[in-house]
């Protein structure tokens, strides 16, 4: 009995795994032709950092800034770039087709992944970028890569769940920042000491802690989120 349910829950297990990278392939190809999302989240993010880089000149930046100024182009470029992920349904009149098509859960973990990969593609571009342009001295690469990555899945998953929620609205506008950064605060506040850490070539057992509260902040927001979007999605 015990055999043939945990049968069961695996065929479930990979039947999910299977229309989760169907959603997701159908969103990557569907932005690949257009690139809309990816040009806007890119040209944010890079325009910020020429700014930045201007307005720092030659005045000398600690850590803690090099830190604060990273995280603030990489969340207001998720804020420009990932909004629109459900909006793009609504407009192209998909989403009933989605609502037919699938469970709600699947929707979600689509639009997370889909969202999370388009993220790790502009912070391929922006933070090699940003180290090139303001010469930060980076201590210890594996530690700030894991509070990158982590850091990320946080900010994709909170994203994700809060784009559902404006895709709704009547005005949807620069709704999205409103309601983002007072979620996001702690993760934010987290990944700014957790970059400084890095920078300043602290070892990853000094920033245990940091790496710990983001992975918690994302399985919680991920719960979170998977219990609240039936209700957004269907109403």
């Amino acid at each position: 009995m015990t055999r043939r349910r945990w049968s069961v829950m695996a065929t479930r297990f990979l039947i999910w795994v299977r229309q989760v990278g169907a959603l997701f392939n159908k969103d990557f190809k569907a932005e690949f032709r257009t690139k809309y999302a990816l040009n806007s989240f890119l040209m944010f993010a890079v325009t910020t950092l020429v700014i930045v880089s201007f307005a720092a000149g030659p005045y000398h930046l600690d850590t803690i800034m090099h830190a604060a100024f990273l995280w603030i182009i990489l969340f207001f470029s998720a804020m420009a770039g990932l909004a629109r992920v459900f909006v793009k349904e609504e407009e192209r009149g998909t989403a009933c087709a989605l609502k037919l098509s699938v469970i709600p859960e699947i929707i979600f973990l689509g639009k997370f992944l889909f969202n999370f990969v388009l993220l790790l593609l502009v912070m391929v571009v922006v933070v090699p970028l940003y180290i090139f342009l303001l010469s930060p001295s980076v201590g210890n690469p594996g530690l700030l890569t894991a509070v990158l990555v982590l850091g990320s899945l946080g900010l994709t998953g909170t994203t994700t769940i809060l784009a559902a929620i404006v895709s709704r609205a009547n005005v949807k506008g620069n709704l999205m920042p409103v309601l983002a950064f007072p979620v996001l605060l702690p993760l934010l506040i987290t990944v700014i000491n957790g970059t400084r850490l890095a920078l300043e070539g602290y070892s990853f057992a000094d920033g245990s802690a940091e790496l710990r509260v983001l992975l918690s902040f994302f399985f919680i927001i991920i719960t979170i989120s998977l219990m609240l979007f039936n209700y957004v999605w269907e109403d």
